[in-house]
């Protein structure tokens, strides 16, 4: 994808307009001596890892917001790209995706207009000066659809950026509305992968509060569940069909539960619309979405392999937040993925997504 040569010549201004903020990390990753990078290795041949959930933030981009580095949650971590692909080396991460979680949807169209600008161009500043290493998604301003269509083809064909990060909803709108529309036939379009990131679920704020992180915990794998459900039974991904979707944290609670969305509309015809006719099954739907990898255990990711196919799942960490510091070794671990399907997971679907050489 063509990048802007400008954005080659500033390249160098790009480590000071990008930060990498999160939680405290306890780096538990195979560190390499002499800071050399991890060689992932499958059967004995090397495998080029990406990384497709990896969150940064433009502090320029807050501050047109009225917002600091320094208020978002937890922020003892801010690194320069150096540090960010040291910590990459001793995960074995070879190239990470970068994404900016939405803050901007209650924005008036002019700000947000310029804080998508700011942050689009700082990205595609920092993968030009380190394209061996990063790539990234858009942001768009989708409480404004028609504006979102043309920051989202701006980005890919002038920037170079691989596709578009998004929330689960748009200030409490499901992605399913038809105002929406368009913004999906443009990513059709384009070809390019849409990265859905929960928001939490604003709705249940009272229930979450407490002890537990609950609001995160609970509340973001729900608020994917919600979203994908959505786009599955409003028909969004039948009138869709070439869309390209990947879904946070393994896509939520939905592949966990996925059969009893094949039995709603049977055992309660009433809660459903019947000028809606679905063209599948909705867990086939499943099989057409790709998932992140960023789920616990060896046994929750052969589940996820059951359900959606290992074809649809790339690697996700999350980082810099410290929910699965081994990642890679997650996949390596897990008895029941073949070679292939550890290759595939690891880099390869990701590499055809984001149009990655390998």
């Amino acid at each position: 994808m063509p990048v802007r040569s400008e954005f080659i010549e500033n390249a160098a201004r790009a480590v000071a307009g990008v930060a990498f903020t999160g939680c405290s990390v306890v780096n538990t990753a195979q560190s390499q001596p002499g800071g050399r990078r991890r060689q992932v290795v499958v059967n004995g041949r090397r495998v080029k890892t990406i990384d497709v959930h990896a969150h940064c933030v433009i502090p320029q981009a807050l501050a047109m917001m009225g917002q600091k580095l320094e208020d978002q949650k937890e922020p003892e971590i801010v690194i320069v790209a150096q540090d960010r692909i040291r910590v990459m080396d001793e995960q074995g991460i070879d190239v990470e995706a970068l994404s900016i979680n939405p803050f901007w949807y209650k924005a008036e169209r002019e700000l947000a207009d310029q804080v998508i600008k700011i942050q689009n161009e700082k990205l595609a500043e920092l993968c030009a000066a380190h394209p061996e290493r990063f790539v990234a998604f858009a942001s768009v301003a989708l409480q404004f659809p028609d504006l979102a269509v043309q920051q989202l083809e701006a980005a890919v064909k002038k920037l170079g950026l691989r596709g578009a990060a998004v929330g689960a909803s748009v200030a409490g709108e499901e992605f399913s509305d038809p105002k929406f529309h368009p913004f999906w036939a443009k990513a059709e379009e384009l070809g390019v992968l849409i990265f859905i990131h929960p928001q939490s679920t604003p709705e249940l704020a009272k229930r979450f509060k407490g002890n537990g992180h609950l609001a995160n915990v609970i509340g973001n794998p729900l608020d994917t569940t919600i979203a994908l459900s959505h786009l599955i039974f409003e028909g969004t991904l039948d009138r869709f069909p070439g869309l390209k979707i990947c879904a946070a944290h393994g896509g939520g609670y939905l592949p966990s539960y996925a059969p009893r969305s094949d039995h709603g509309c049977r055992v309660a015809p009433s809660g459903c619309n019947p000028q809606i006719v679905l063209k599948k099954k909705p867990t086939e739907y499943l099989r057409s979405l790709y998932f992140d990898s960023l789920i616990f255990t060896p046994e929750a990711l052969r589940h996820l392999v059951a359900e959606v196919g290992a074809s649809q799942i790339v690697l996700g960490t999350d980082y810099p937040y410290p929910w699965q510091s081994e990642s890679v070794d997650h996949v390596l671990n897990t008895p029941s993925l073949s070679d292939a399907e550890r290759a595939a997971i690891l880099g390869e679907t990701a590499a055809k997504l984001l149009g990655i050489k390998l």
